[in-house]
């Protein structure tokens, strides 16, 4: 019970230290990801003055059936404009094996979506991203996505 306790006191306080985090949430992928279906996080603006670097965190497991990762990504600001982003990112070693961090079958990956942003305007913003996936020699991208199981954003404060 002793071990319990210290375990989860220890899970706590290495949370609780991480003091570049404005925002960190995740959704989660119900069973496949459905090209259709894109996931969206909404937000404040943490202030209009400082920089801030933004990632999109990604849980997948064995399922997945590619070594690579397409995302279509699509920023709004409060005052309705948008920015949109086609990217790339590997998610396994030449190897086969997953890159990211994890001891069991789910790796967890912190990608980078945009590096030093300033948000102009106050207000609410909203970040929508959907897979863009297929099967080489397809020109029709696949429309359910298998062994995402977990899609994050996250704001992190830029180092002084």
């Amino acid at each position: 019970m002793r071990k319990l306790a210290y375990s989860i006191l220890a899970i706590f306080i290495l949370v609780a230290c991480d003091s570049k985090q404005i925002l960190d949430e995740y959704q989660t992928v119900p069973g496949s990801w459905a090209k259709e279906n894109p996931i969206s996080f909404s937000f404040n603006s943490p202030d209009t003055i400082n920089k801030y670097n933004l990632f999109i965190n990604l849980r997948n497991n064995n399922e997945y059936p590619f070594s690579n990762l397409y995302l279509i990504t699509e920023l709004e600001d409060p005052k309705k404009n948008k920015i949109t982003d086609t990217l790339e990112y590997e998610m396994a070693n030449a190897d086969g094996s997953w890159m990211g961090t994890g001891f069991s079958a789910i790796k967890e990956n912190k990608l980078w979506y945009k590096e030093k942003v300033r948000f102009k305007e106050e207000g609410n913003y909203l970040l929508t991203v959907k897979h863009a996936m297929r099967k080489n020699g397809n020109v029709l991208g696949l429309e359910n996505l298998n062994g995402i199981t977990e899609l994050g954003f996250r704001i992190e404060k830029t180092p002084k």
